[in-house]
């Protein structure tokens, strides 16, 4: 066999993480190889996960009219029979965009594109098997160093028949033929809930069944608990404590779920959103000294290196957060660390989370509870959309910032919001956290008027108000009673004749 192809990294997976490490390695001016098996870059980013599904909840409330039914006092709601073209054409259209995108990007960098099926067949060497019906032969490719970036795909337990065209997981769901009218999403996790709310605002009867007692229990408490009131005011059913014990799924006719209780739940269509396990089969990564834990998890330190030191590894194939952003900056600080990069030394110390129900949620740093944990003292700062002018105008009555500073001197230590325009507005919160800010620093900023960012100036003030009103308060009732008993006898006031003396 002919002698390996040599680059200076090989990066195996083009999803986010895989992209964002070879861009960054052209950058750096590497001679860089992204192998992937499938037809188009992208992987869950553009593929299946993170745009396409931002897309359809987008086309959904546009379509529906659902951002205007309060605005409005009038109901837009589809009263024809919606065919899923209608909801796909411009999800299509964004995927078209951005894999253009990064293709030109790519070029730009100098990164040479390898489809195929890749393989460690030693240390430094992957072997890529071209895709089925391509010609050609297996290729070898030498990197001096190697970035895994393969991804996950969406755990399938086996009591749902997934050959059903009616069960879906995360993956296929953009591939249905027609909305259904009822639907069971099994697993309340971020994804299940962001599809639960996008069908529901389709006009779907939807249906969400999950073994755990409360929704996201990772954000701030108060959040929660107003997210799965307002999805239950729009009509999303919560069965909380129940795990789905058999399918059944005929050909014809509604789909019937036995659940753990005894209930059982007819639907037209199921979305199992029973979480990720990482794409490692295949890899033969024992050929370059790695293993992976139970659930197929590379290990890697802060740098993202494995325990080999030439083999880097970054976004879902490494766990926890597995989001698109911190997967993309994963791989960049892989790529520094590898080749003595300056511009990405480490992941930044906070990551916020954005979730794409209806309403938006999104979050960044400390939350009530882990405050406590800690014992740290501190002041809650919460604005309402509805007292805000442009909440009024855009008719969001529900939405909420509540900001979390510490008592002493309100320095920021969280930022938590619930609705429209959530998880763009929270980068003001993470900004203020990411310099050690706080309430003065938002009090002296001028924000545009009519906008939700004069939230935080709001929710700033208050939570001054909250820490020195209460001792300001005390103050002045301690120096009334101690002026009342320091008075002088004759300038105390009398009491009245008759009244006990």
């Amino acid at each position: 066999m002919a002698a390996p192809e040599r680059f200076d990294l090989v990066v195996i997976g083009a999803g986010p993480a895989g992209l964002a490490g070879a861009i960054a390695g052209g950058v750096l001016g590497r001679r860089v190889a992204l192998v992937e098996r499938a037809r188009d870059v992208g992987g869950a980013l553009i593929n299946t996960g993170t745009l396409p599904s931002k897309t359809l909840r987008e086309t959904a409330l546009a379509l529906s009219g659902f951002r205007t039914r309060d605005l409005h006092g009038v109901d837009l709601s589809l009263r024809r029979a919606a065919r899923v073209c209608d909801f796909l054409h411009h999800e299509r259209d964004v995927k078209r965009i951005a894999r253009a995108d990064f293709a030109e990007r790519l070029a730009v960098s100098g990164v040479t594109p390898v489809a195929g099926t890749a393989r460690f067949v030693g240390p430094h060497v992957v072997e890529v098997v071209p895709p089925a019906g391509a010609s050609g032969k297996p290729r070898r490719l030498s990197g001096r160093y190697v970035l895994i970036a393969t991804g996950s795909r969406p755990v399938r337990p086996p009591e749902f028949p997934f050959e059903h065209p009616r069960v879906w997981d995360s993956d296929e769901i953009l591939e249905l033929e027609r909305l259904p009218r009822r639907l069971a999403v099994i697993g309340a996790g971020v994804v299940g809930i962001e599809y639960a709310s996008t069908f529901n605002a389709l006009g779907a009867q939807v249906h969400v069944v999950d073994g755990r007692g409360e929704l996201l229990p990772f954000l701030d408490d108060e959040l929660s608990r107003r997210l799965q009131r307002a999805m239950s005011r729009l009509g999303v059913r919560f069965h909380w404590n129940e795990r789905v014990r058999s399918c059944g799924a005929p050909r014809r006719g509604p789909i019937r779920l036995a659940l753990s209780s005894g209930a059982t739940l007819a639907v037209d269509a199921v979305l199992v959103a029973a979480g990720r396990r990482a794409c490692v089969e295949g890899l033969a990564l024992e050929a370059a000294g790695l293993a992976v834990d139970e659930r197929g998890l590379v290990a890697v330190d802060r740098s993202c290196r494995t325990r080999v030191p030439h083999v880097f590894a970054a976004g879902d194939v490494v766990g926890f957060p597995a989001l698109a952003s911190v997967s993309a900056e994963q791989a960049r600080v892989a790529v520094c660390a590898a080749f003595g990069g300056r511009f990405k030394k480490e992941i930044a110390p906070l990551l916020p989370s954005g979730i794409y129900t209806i309403p938006e949620v999104s979050s960044v740093g400390a939350t009530e509870e882990s405050l406590r944990e800690r014992r740290v003292d501190y002041v809650v700062g919460r604005a309402s959309y509805a007292h805000n002018a442009r909440g009024a105008i855009i008719g969001d009555r529900a939405g909420l910032l509540k900001l979390l500073f510490r008592r002493r001197d309100l320095r920021l230590l969280g930022a938590h919001m619930i609705g429209e325009q959530a998880t763009e507005l929270v980068h003001i919160g993470l900004m203020t956290l990411l310099r050690g800010g706080g309430a003065a620093d938002l009090q002296r900023a001028c924000f545009n008027v009519p906008t939700l960012s004069n939230l935080y100036k709001d929710a700033a003030y208050r939570a001054q108000i909250a820490r020195d009103l209460p001792a300001a308060a005390g103050r002045a009732a301690r120096a009334r009673r101690l002026r009342r008993r320091t008075a002088p006898i004759a300038a105390r006031p009398r009491p009245a004749r008759g009244s006990p003396g």
